[in-house]
């Protein structure tokens, strides 16, 4: 299966491509938005793509989940309980996806993802300065570990601007907090829904490790410039990232087929 020839010029889009995403995705998610289309776009099918696309995401997870984590942003053994419970919604949700259609609940998420968006806009406070929370961890965490570890698992788009947003409101997270553990839960669902694609051969090793160089790097540089200036850099990534996805997902299922 994996024929596929990494010459000069697809290597440098590769890897350019999952620097792009590496910085976007450690910041504010929705790196997919542009690893995706540079994986279909040098000629994979979209199944392979797809799952090529969580092999180069998983690194990149990682990364700027080390990088927050070492520079003490978010302290892991906090985390466990989130971890658990979004592996467990991920699984579930990556086992279904198998067996069902996902369109019915495509025309919700822009929805959803525009509420973020308003929401954040006018709390012009919100994740500058860590607040009280209004949900204990472990309640929070069985809730949305168990609801966006099954969405990440089942559909996908938009799970880190939904982590980052519920950390900010109901934990009262700062941006930088909640940037860095939303990233642990993205790399613990895209490692569930990478097994599955393994499973079902749907993962081209030579193009994920040539995005992978990039997405490190990428996240690297992203998730350093988070931690450095905080709330101030990271609520205008924040919001243009949300911005974009509900633009490309109202373009995909309303515009495209007209």
């Amino acid at each position: 299966m994996d024929h596929f020839t990494i010459t000069i010029d697809i290597f440098a889009i590769l890897f350019l491509g999952g620097l792009s995403a590496g910085f976007v995705d450690s910041i504010a998610g929705g790196g997919g938005l542009i690893s995706l289309p540079v994986l279909l776009s040098v000629g994979l099918p979209p199944q392979l793509a797809l799952g090529t696309n969580k092999l180069q995401g998983s690194f990149g997870t990682l990364s700027a989940s080390y990088n927050y984590i070492r520079n003490g942003k978010v302290e892991l053994r906090s985390t466990a309980a989130g971890v658990t419970f979004t592996f467990i919604g991920a699984s579930i949700g990556a086992w279904l996806i198998q067996r069902m259609d996902p369109s019915f609940i495509k025309h919700i998420i822009p929805v959803l993802l525009m509420a973020v968006f308003v929401y954040t806009l006018v709390s012009r406070e919100l994740g500058f300065k860590p607040r009280a929370a209004i949900m204990t961890k472990g309640l929070f965490f069985f809730v949305f570990g168990m609801a966006l570890g099954f969405y990440d698992g089942f559909f996908g788009p938009g799970t880190g601007s939904f982590w980052t947003a519920a950390m900010l409101v109901l934990l009262g997270y700062d941006m930088t907090k909640a940037a860095g553990t939303t990233r642990i839960m993205n790399f613990t669902s895209n490692v569930v829904a990478l097994g599955v694609f393994i499973a079902g051969q749907n993962v081209l090793y030579s193009a994920g490790i040539c995005m992978a160089l990039g997405q490190i790097l990428g996240a690297r540089i992203g998730s350093h410039l988070a931690i450095r200036n905080g709330a101030r850099f990271i609520r205008p990534v924040f919001l243009s990232v949300v911005f974009v996805t509900i633009a490309r997902l109202g373009y995909v299922y309303y515009v495209k087929d007209l």
